[in-house]
C-alpha cells in the first residue's frame, strides 16, 4: 500500500505531481494577467475573494480570550485536574506522578484520531463555547527498560492488543478487573488489558467522584453541567462563569519512545527536518481506545501518535493552517452521515502536503485559497480510490473499510463543495456568527441573572467586591474626565458611597 507519491528530497519541485492545485517552484506561475483577477479553474470563484472568506472565517473561529476568559479556562483545568487526582485516590489504578496531554479541540474536530460513530453530536455555541481533549493515561510505560508487548498478531495494521503478561504481579492483580483472560494450552494465563473495560471503569470513577464532589461545593467551583460516556470518550461539559467548556477525557496507554512499525517512516525526509529536532518528535506515544473496523472492541487498541503532532504543528505555517481549518469547516457536517470520513483523515492529508510541496509555497501568506482547494481535492481523490494512507504508518490505510458505495456518495458531496467554495464558505461563516451570538446571549443572561464566577460563592450570590468593581467601572464609564471618590464605612462595608467631584451616590 503505497503512500502519497514522495520525491527523494520532501519539497522539491518534481514531487507535485498531477493536482490540479499543484503549484511549481517558478514564481512565474502564480503571476496574474495585469488587470485581471485570479481565478479558480474549477468554480470560477476569484482567489482574492476566497483568501478574504478565508480571513473571515479565521477570524469569527478563532475567538480571543479576555482575561476572564483567560481564567475561567484555567479554574476549569484546574477543576479537572483535581477531580482526577481524586479519581487516582479512588482504587490506585491511575500512576500516582501522571503526565495528561491537552490538547484544544474535542475528539468531534479530529485532535486524536478515533472513530466518532459513538459520540453524541455537540454544537459549540448550542452546548459549548470551548472544547478540549484531554488524554489520561491509565498505564504509563515510560521506563525505556521495562518489557512491553505489543500483540498485533490479531489487528489490522495501527491497531494492536496490549498483554499484562510481563508485567508485575501487582500491576495485573491492580488491573485484573479491566482485562480479557486468555488460557493456553500450556495453562498459563495471558491477560489483555481491555480498552472497553477500562472505559467502563473509567466512566464508573468519574461520575463517582463528581458525585461526591456536588455534595460539597465549594467556592469558584464550576457546574458540572453534563457527564456522558460516549463510546470509550467521557464527555464532561463545565459551566464557569459565563462560559461552558466541553472536555473529552480519553483514558490511554502512554509509551516513551518509538513503535517498531513506524520505524520507516523516521528514514524518510520530513518538513520539519532542522526546524525541529528527531528527539521531540519522537518522544512518546499512545494506544488510544478505538479499533479497527473489523477488529475485536475488547481488546484492540489504536495507535495514536499525537503528542508528535504537537510538535509538528509547531512547522506549519499560518495561511496553511487556516485554510484546513476552513476545510474543516466545510466538510464536518457534510460528510458525517453516514460516518466515514473525520477531520483526522484531512488532518493527516495536510501533513502529507507538507512533506509534497516546498516550504517556501506552503509559506506563503496570500496561498490560503489555493491550500484549501488543495486539500478539497486531496480528499475528493482519496475517497474516490478509497486510500488515505496514515502519515507515521504509511502502510496503513485509513478509508480501507469503505464501501465503494459509500466512498463515491461522499466523494459526491465534496464534488459540490468544489464547484461553488464561495457560497459553502459564506455558509460556514455564518455558522461561526451563529455560534458566537449563542455564546454572548448565554454570558448576558448568566452576567444578568448572577450565575457565580471563578471569584463568586458557589451560591451564585455576588461579593460586594464585586458589585463596587462594576458599579465604579459604570461609573468611570458615564463620567469621563471627572474625579471620582469611594468611601466605604468599615462598620456595614455592603453601602459604599461615591463621590463624583463635589456630589455624592
Amino acid at each position: 500500500m503505497a503512500a502519497p507519491a514522495l520525491s527523494s528530497r520532501a519539497g522539491s519541485v518534481s514531487s507535485l505531481g498531477n493536482s490540479p492545485t499543484a503549484t511549481p517552484g517558478s514564481t512565474n506561475m502564480n503571476k496574474s494577467i495585469p488587470g485581471y483577477p485570479e481565478l479558480d479553474f474549477r468554480s470560477g470563484a476569484r482567489i482574492e475573494e476566497l483568501n478574504r472568506l478565508i480571513h473571515e472565517f479565521s477570524k469569527h473561529d478563532q475567538r480571543e480570550y479576555d482575561d476572564q476568559r483567560a481564567l475561567e479556562i484555567h479554574t476549569a483545568k484546574d477543576f479537572i485536574f483535581s477531580m482526577l487526582g481524586m479519581v487516582q485516590k479512588l482504587d490506585q489504578k491511575l500512576p500516582v506522578a501522571n503526565e495528561y496531554l491537552l490538547l484544544s479541540g474535542g475528539v468531534r474536530e479530529g485532535v486524536v484520531d478515533m472513530d466518532l460513530d459513538e459520540l453524541s453530536v455537540y454544537a459549540r455555541g448550542t452546548d459549548y463555547d470551548m472544547d478540549f481533549t484531554l488524554l489520561v493515561p491509565a498505564l504509563k510505560l515510560h521506563d525505556r527498560n521495562q518489557p512491553v508487548t505489543l500483540d498485533m498478531r490479531h489487528s489490522a495494521l495501527c491497531h494492536s492488543w496490549l498483554s499484562l503478561r510481563l508485567f508485575d504481579d501487582g500491576t495485573i492483580s491492580k488491573w485484573k478487573d479491566c482485562c480479557t483472560v486468555v488460557d493456553h494450552l500450556s495453562g498459563a494465563t495471558n491477560y489483555f488489558f481491555s480498552p472497553t473495560l477500562v472505559a467502563d471503569w473509567f466512566h464508573e470513577s468519574v461520575s463517582v467522584v463528581l458525585a461526591e464532589i456536588q455534595k460539597k461545593p465549594q467556592r469558584g467551583m464550576p457546574r458540572v453541567e453534563k457527564v456522558e460516556k460516549n463510546g470509550t470518550v467521557i464527555s464532561v461539559i463545565l459551566g464557569v462563569g459565563s462560559s461552558r467548556m466541553l472536555y473529552d477525557i480519553v483514558p490511554v496507554v502512554s509509551f516513551k519512545g518509538w513503535p517498531a512499525v513506524a520505524q520507516s517512516w523516521l528514514m524518510e525526509n520530513h518538513f520539519w527536518d532542522g526546524k525541529i529536532t528527531e528527539e521531540e518528535v519522537i518522544s512518546g506515544f499512545y494506544l488510544v481506545p478505538s479499533c479497527s473496523a473489523k477488529g475485536c472492541r475488547e481488546n484492540e487498541w489504536r495507535l495514536s501518535f499525537a503528542r508528535s503532532e504537537v510538535q509538528l504543528k509547531k512547522c506549519i505555517s499560518g495561511s496553511l493552517m487556516q485554510a484546513y481549518q476552513a476545510c474543516k469547516a466545510l466538510i464536518i457536517k457534510l460528510l458525517s452521515r453516514p460516518k466515514a470520513v473525520s477531520p483526522y483523515h484531512l488532518r493527516s492529508l495536510m501533513l502529507w502536503s507538507c512533506d509534497r510541496l516546498p516550504s517556501a509555497y506552503l509559506g506563503q501568506e496570500d496561498f490560503a485559497a489555493h491550500f484549501l482547494l488543495g486539500l478539497i481535492d486531496d480528499l475528493q481523490h482519496c475517497l474516490i480510490n478509497k486510500m488515505c494512507p496514515n502519515y507515521f504508518i504509511p502502510q496503513c490505510n485509513m478509508l480501507e473499510h469503505l464501501s465503494d458505495d459509500t466512498a463515491m456518495l461522499h466523494a459526491r458531496k465534496l464534488s459540490s463543495v468544489r464547484s461553488d467554495p464561495v457560497e459553502h464558505l459564506r455558509t460556514a461563516i455564518e455558522h461561526a456568527k451563529a455560534a458566537n451570538r449563542l455564546t454572548l446571549e448565554l454570558q448576558w443572561r448568566g452576567s444578568t441573572s448572577g450565575l457565580p464566577s471563578p471569584q463568586s460563592d458557589a451560591s451564585g450570590e455576588q461579593q460586594p467586591d464585586d458589585r463596587l468593581a462594576k458599579k465604579l467601572q459604570q461609573l468611570v464609564t458615564e463620567n469621563p474626565g471627572k474625579s471620582i471618590s469611594v468611601f466605604i464605612n468599615p462598620d456595614d462595608v455592603t453601602r459604599p458611597h461615591f463621590r463624583i467631584d463635589d456630589k455624592f451616590f
